[in-house]
């Protein structure tokens, strides 16, 4: 198993990073916690989770160690899988989502696109005793705000691809982000695809 691939970033999405290590260029499926995080950094370190099914072999990156705790825990959740962990904690900090588990706030989790009343309250049911405080590692909240910012037709292009490879469908996604950029055009690419996963 990989615990974590530290190395050059040669390519970086909202959704996906490269990095690579040893001569070998890893594909990481990454949450936006973990996109904000590395933004604008030349060498990086990933915690890994390797998803194993009989036809893919995919990679999910994490910024720090408590974001692939909670990712790990919501894969144990009936009907959670690796898209839907990542679209979660991707609306939220690890702090927010341990804490809107906690104090058991369905209304929260069920603003997450695919997230129905009965899988926000299995979430709750099952991990609200298992997310704690707090646990080691600095999280990417403090980088927040602080990305350089792109131009306003390269926060489109990338919140759009973004929201493609999470699953959405290019025409919506492209009709909400328009919507969005009208609306607050001094959003960052992490913003904007934030309040675009509340909207489709």
């Amino acid at each position: 198993m990989i615990e974590y691939v530290k190395g050059e970033l040669t390519e970086l999405t909202p959704a996906t990073a490269v990095v690579e290590c040893g001569g070998v260029g890893y594909l990481l499926n990454i949450s936006l916690n973990a996109y904000t995080a590395i933004q604008g950094k030349q060498t990086v370190k990933l915690f890994v989770y390797e998803a194993i099914s009989e036809d893919a072999h995919t990679l999910f990156g994490f910024a720090d160690k408590m974001e692939r705790e909670l990712f790990l825990q919501l894969l144990t959740v009936s009907g959670v899988g690796g898209n839907t962990a990542r679209m979660i904690i991707s609306s939220f900090t690890p702090q927010e989502l341990a804490n809107v588990i906690r104090t058991g706030n369905e209304r929260l989790l069920k603003s997450v696109k695919g997230i129905g009343l009965k899988t926000a309250q299995r979430i709750i049911v099952d991990l609200k005793d298992k997310v704690g405080g707090p646990v080691g590692g600095s999280t990417s909240q403090q980088v927040n705000g602080q990305t350089s910012m792109p131009m306003g037709g390269q926060v489109m292009d990338e919140a759009i691809s973004a929201l493609v490879m999470l699953g959405f469908p290019s025409a919506a996604s492209q009709k909400v982000v328009t919507a969005i950029f009208k609306e607050s055009p001094t959003l960052t690419v992490e913003q904007v695809i934030k309040e675009a996963l509340k909207r489709l």
